[in-house]
């Protein structure tokens, strides 16, 4: 009975591994396949971004050296 839950334990721990040996997929790879067609690429903004945000940390106040003693 011991020797079956060890055994149990161990297939459940190294199914990821032999699943992709074996190449055998789950559920949810399948569903996820299903909706990546209707996913969008969503166009970056990330030059917008980084002067919105050299902006905001221009904005902060600091503390000098004789602003803490």
């Amino acid at each position: 009975m011991l020797l079956a839950g060890a055994v149990a334990v161990l297939v459940a721990a190294e199914w990821p591994r032999v699943a992709a040996l074996l190449r055998i997929e789950g559920r949810f790879p399948r569903r996820q396949r299903r909706r990546k067609p209707h996913l969008q690429l969503v166009p970056s903004e990330s030059e917008e971004f980084a002067a919105s945000v050299e902006r905001d940390l221009q904005q902060l106040p600091t503390l000098d050296e004789r602003d803490r003693r």
